[in-house]
């Protein structure tokens, strides 16, 4: 694969750009290969791609019903950071966001990272207490993270209203400057240009229907839309229909899953300087490089694989941002979507063996998904290729439900739950 660079854009502008070469393939299966991967977001394809890079795994298979990046890792509000409680949670965000940093590089694809900062707004006593535990956690575990005064966080935000008349009082934040945001499209895009260059067999529009196991209960492959496709080793990592998948090979696993709408404004010029959460209006917002402000919402309550969302939830967060943010009163939005949460017990995700040899799951990210990319990945890739988790994913295994040592990250897991 030719690589990207400003010498082959100027080679390029001299051909009128016809010498690009696809990104990717989209080959039709082979019978049978050495490992299948269900779901073509940002998790699978990275993980495709860090068993080829990091472990010599060549002989994949990404599977996708729809097309690549189509589900959460194309519906998301892209934001990034590590400010997780417990240490299990740390560990995995932290890697992921040292990956995030050499990402583009390491790709040699702009996947567009921008540590602007992620800030996280207290109304409150209960909210100043919670995020001062966070912080001195975070920074005990060298996580960077701080606290800030109402007029610290007003002269990063100068937009952000705190008065001491608003609806939503603001007594302080807690401020993650190496946070930001990233573009959910470019990392797909990027991770699956890179594994196929690797020789990885990306499928798209080709569902699965089953999964075939031997005699003895392990993998023997997947049933599809394309027919019967052979391996003794087989991931998944389907977000919202991970228990749906895992189903088929007559495992339960304990997901929920959730609507989680976004929106986005008409486009702005820049006012807007970083990421701002509220998890106690459920609310949240960042500038897109378009200009649009993109905003996120809550979770539906009820269970659901629908990609709508009900009007509600995104009226209460509109109202909520006009509250906190009264200079975008008159801005108006123009378009809303909405993914598929897939939600854990204790909010947090599970990576590890399941009981069916060779079957290997990675789920329950909830709206900490698209933060995870890339260290969910490497971590998944290191589970499928060596047959056990990573130290860094140790405590996700789905074991901590039947010995009842849960990581409880609701808190700070933020808005959506």
């Amino acid at each position: 694969m030719r690589k990207y660079s400003v010498f082959a854009i100027a080679r390029e502008a001299m051909r009128a750009h016809k010498g690009w070469e696809a990104q990717w393939t989209s080959p039709e299966p082979r019978g049978a290969y050495d490992v299948i991967i269900v779901g073509a977001g940002g998790h699978g394809l990275g993980a495709a791609y860090y068993l080829a890079k990091e472990h010599g795994i060549t002989n994949i298979a990404v599977i996708e019903k729809g097309w690549l990046g189509g589900g959460n890792t194309g519906r998301n509000t892209t934001i990034i950071r590590s400010n997780y409680l417990y240490e299990e949670s740390m560990d995995i965000y932290e890697h992921s966001l040292k990956l995030w940093e050499g990402l583009s590089q390491d790709l040699n694809y702009n996947v567009m990272y921008s540590p602007r900062g992620v800030m996280m707004l207290s109304h409150n006593i209960h909210d100043q207490q919670v995020f001062k535990r966070h912080i001195n956690a975070n920074r005990l575990y060298g996580i960077d993270n701080e606290w800030m005064t109402p007029e610290q966080a007003k002269a990063f935000v100068p937009v952000l209203d705190i008065s001491k008349t608003a609806r939503y009082p603001i007594n302080g934040a807690a401020l993650q400057r190496r946070g930001g945001t990233a573009r959910h499209d470019a990392v797909a895009w990027g991770f699956a240009r890179a594994a196929a260059d690797r020789g990885v067999h990306i499928i798209q529009n080709c569902e699965v229907t089953g999964i075939r196991r031997g005699p003895g209960g392990e993998v023997q492959g997947v049933e599809t839309s394309k027919g019967f496709i052979g391996a003794k080793k087989v991931g998944v990592s389907a977000a919202g229909h991970s228990s749906v998948v895992m189903e088929m090979a007559g495992v339960r696993v304990p997901l929920h899953s959730n609507p989680l709408q976004a929106l986005v404004s008409e486009p702005l010029k820049p006012i807007f300087p970083c990421v701002v959460m509220s998890n106690t209006v459920h609310a949240y917002i960042s500038q897109s490089d378009k200009g649009e402000l993109v905003i996120g919402a809550g979770t539906d309550q009820y269970n659901s694989y629908s990609q709508t969302g009900g009007l509600q939830i995104i009226t209460h967060t509109l109202d909520a941002i006009c509250e906190l943010f009264p200079i975008f009163r008159r801005v108006k939005m123009m378009r809303q979507w909405g993914g598929i949460t897939d939600n854990t017990p204790d909010r947090s995700p599970i990576q590890g063996i399941t009981p069916v040899p060779g079957l290997f799951l990675n789920c329950g990210w909830g709206t900490g998904g698209f933060k995870a990319t890339p260290g969910s990945a490497n971590l998944f890739a290191h589970l499928i290729a060596k047959g056990e988790p990573h130290k860094l994913a140790s405590g996700l295994t789905l074991d901590r439900f039947r010995t009842g040592r849960l990581i409880d990250e609701a808190a700070a897991a933020a808005v959506a739950h």
